[in-house]
């Protein structure tokens, strides 16, 4: 069974002040990417805006199957950019780190939510007649 990820005490009230749009869950969902990219590389390494993005979509799908941008969007991440806005809180509040050349941009228009999440989803072709 998977583990679940919790914030400390405090720590979603310093987020919250910071960027109220998303669920809590969209923070550990993002937390949660981002150790799912570092298992799938060969040794750890600093990921990437776009590598981290691709990486949200897979877990989701992983997750939640056909369901995962209704649940993404449930929680307030409607793109790839606020995947990004998530990042760079946590990176605000320094509970992730960043390397001196990343930017919020480096998150924007990695991918089509519409396309990554339905028209490509995996059994999208089994529905058409």
């Amino acid at each position: 069974m998977a583990q679940q990820l919790a914030f400390r005490d405090g720590i979603m009230d310093r987020i919250r002040m910071r960027e109220p749009r998303f669920d809590e869950r969209a923070y550990l969902f993002v937390l949660s990417a981002l150790e799912f990219c570092q298992q799938q590389l060969p040794e750890r390494r600093h990921i990437s805006g776009a590598e981290l993005a691709h990486a949200c979509r897979e877990l989701a799908l992983e997750r939640f199957g056909v369901m995962s941008k209704l649940v993404l969007e449930h929680w307030g991440i409607r793109s790839t950019a606020d995947i990004g806005d998530i990042v760079f809180t946590l990176v605000d509040l320094q509970l992730l780190i960043s390397q001196a050349h990343d930017q919020r941009d480096d998150f924007v228009e990695i991918f089509d939510f519409e396309a990554a999440f339905e028209r490509d989803y995996p059994w999208h072709g089994a529905l058409r007649a």
